[in-house]
């Protein structure tokens, strides 16, 4: 068995090109079965100063290949959707 607090110090790397994603900082979990469905990581790409709010990727569970000591390595076709945070306004 593996805590929350565990996953949350392993980096996530996209198996297919070393990018590394970053840290979970959610999951997402199915109510009825207690499994997890997905990662969720806190994105900060071009977003500047301390105050700014980062937009969340979800990597499903069925992406994760591998979940070693320090690293939780993802295979990835395509990039996945990001969920924009609630401050985001479109132009």
């Amino acid at each position: 068995m593996i805590k929350l607090s565990e996953l949350q110090m392993k980096e996530i790397i996209v198996i297919e090109d070393g990018t590394r994603l970053g840290h979970i900082s959610d999951l997402e979990i199915d109510a009825v079965n207690g499994r997890i469905l997905a990662l969720i990581i806190q994105i900060k790409e071009g977003k500047n100063g301390m105050f700014a709010k980062s937009d969340e990727m979800v990597i499903g569970w069925n992406q994760i290949t591998t979940i070693g000591a320090d690293v939780i390595l993802v295979k990835l076709k395509e990039k996945p959707p990001l969920l924009l945070s609630s401050n985001t306004t479109f132009d």
